[in-house]
């Protein structure tokens, strides 16, 4: 193994594995952490997907320090602490102590903060992260029911998580080349531990960045820091320089589509998919949280839908609506009651024949892989931008793609389907 990744949450591992397989490694993702060095498989690159984005940092310390141990273990070069490109967060973590804690464990004085991914309209200019045209302040992330993102600039987000000095290598020295990177970031580091959030607005300010951290035990960001590290391997003769290309045949069987994320682009992607005829079941969280409506309520009206056409199973609401909720139940409470029955549902529809299964949102795609029983996924090919489509590894063969809420284009629900028409096996 050459390259070990820690991913806070499932559908962030997916995004990473494809980027790592693009750019010709040979790439495995595991859900969980390893139980040794020994349960991992042979590759290039091993993506552990954890659920500890909003998890107590404690928790998210120890599983990240756990997954960086089994893969240490089996051989691997280089750690990369992956999260999301929208920098999801809070005051408390978890970016910050898992940083701190992974920085302490592989003994290195710096490290890079860079969620930057420009093929999703993530840019960070001046230390401030920016999605499309808008700061992160201004973006639908504000309104998020677990992580709203009220503050842009990064610098200042990072700074409250952490313990290490937080500093800022900006678009001009980035533009100078790796060489200059490399100083800047041993610059901040003169006078102690430090974090360097760096700007990144094109896919060569990331191959530059990842240049600068050849040989470096520890970066942290987005998929879009990964971007250079395979062309390292390569060049220290680590890696071989042809691409492979893996074949990918989604089994036969019934299609399903799950939305728990409340995102903007979730809530795009459901319109879009009702306006093209799916028919659909919405999850009402009063109604579950008053045991007026179960998962089995819901397979009932599943089954005899299911067929030529897939069907949708959301619970996305508007942010005001999930402010009620969260304000009646409990943040946390709101979320995990719709979670698990959104995995129990799951459980139930491949008990059905449904083998090819879109999930949206990264919390629902971690409940969902974990109620199937899967720990390890085999990456395929790109949907949109950051979503790959997957095939469970272990246990019953279903395809399934893995989204984040604020990922993919209006149509994706549609199309992602529509390319294994030609796959099925």
């Amino acid at each position: 193994m050459l390259l070990g990744v820690i991913a806070d949450d499932l559908t962030g591992a997916t995004d990473v594995a494809l980027m790592l397989s693009r750019e010709g490694m040979r790439v495995v993702q595991t859900v969980g952490v390893p139980q040794s060095a020994d349960s991992l498989p042979d590759a290039d690159a091993v993506v552990v997907s954890l659920k500890s984005r909003t998890n107590p940092p404690e928790e998210a310390i120890s599983w990240s320090l756990a997954a960086c141990d089994a893969l240490l273990g089996a051989g691997a070069q280089q750690i990369l602490f992956k999260y999301c490109s929208t920098f999801d967060s809070t005051d408390k973590g978890n970016i910050g102590p898992v940083t701190d804690a992974l920085m302490q464990r592989l003994g290195v004085e710096y490290t890079i903060a860079c969620p930057a991914f420009p093929a999703n309209g993530r840019s960070v200019y001046q230390g401030h992260l920016f999605v499309g045209a808008q700061l992160l302040s201004d973006s639908p992330m504000k309104d998020h029911p677990l992580t709203p993102m009220r503050e842009s600039n990064l610098v200042n987000v990072l700074q409250p998580q952490s313990k290490h000095a937080i500093g800022l290598v900006p678009f001009s020295v980035v533009e100078q080349g790796a060489e200059a990177v490399r100083a800047a970031f041993q610059a901040l580091a003169a006078k102690g531990p430090a974090i360097g959030v760096a700007d990144a607005v094109t896919n060569q300010h990331l191959r530059t960045l990842g240049k600068a951290f050849a040989g470096h035990a520890l970066l942290t960001g987005g998929s879009g820091i990964a971007l250079g590290l395979p062309d390292n391997f390569r060049a220290a003769g680590l890696l071989q320089s042809q691409r492979r290309e893996a074949g990918f045949a989604a089994p036969k069987g019934h299609a399903a589509i799950l939305a728990g994320s409340c995102s903007a682009a979730t809530r795009g992607q459901v319109a879009d998919a009702k306006a093209k005829g799916i028919e659909t079941f919405e999850i009402d969280a009063v109604a579950l949280a008053e045991k007026r409506l179960s998962a089995e309520t819901v397979l009932a009206w599943a089954s005899s839908r299911l067929g030529a056409k897939p069907v949708l199973i959301y619970s996305t609401a508007e942010p005001e609506i999930v402010r009620q909720i969260q304000d009646r139940f409990g943040r946390d409470a709101a979320g995990a009651m719709v979670e698990h029955c959104l995995a129990d549902v799951a459980k139930g529809l491949t008990a059905q024949g449904v083998t090819r299964l879109v999930v949206a949102g990264g919390e629902t795609s971690g409940a969902v892989v974990t109620a199937l029983g899967i720990s390890m996924l085999e990456i395929g090919p790109e949907i949109d931008p950051g979503v790959p489509w997957t095939l469970a590894a272990d246990g019953k063969r279903i395809a399934l793609a893995l989204k984040s809420g604020n990922f993919g284009t209006p149509d994706f629900f549609t199309k992602s389907l529509v390319m294994l028409e030609d796959t099925q096996r």
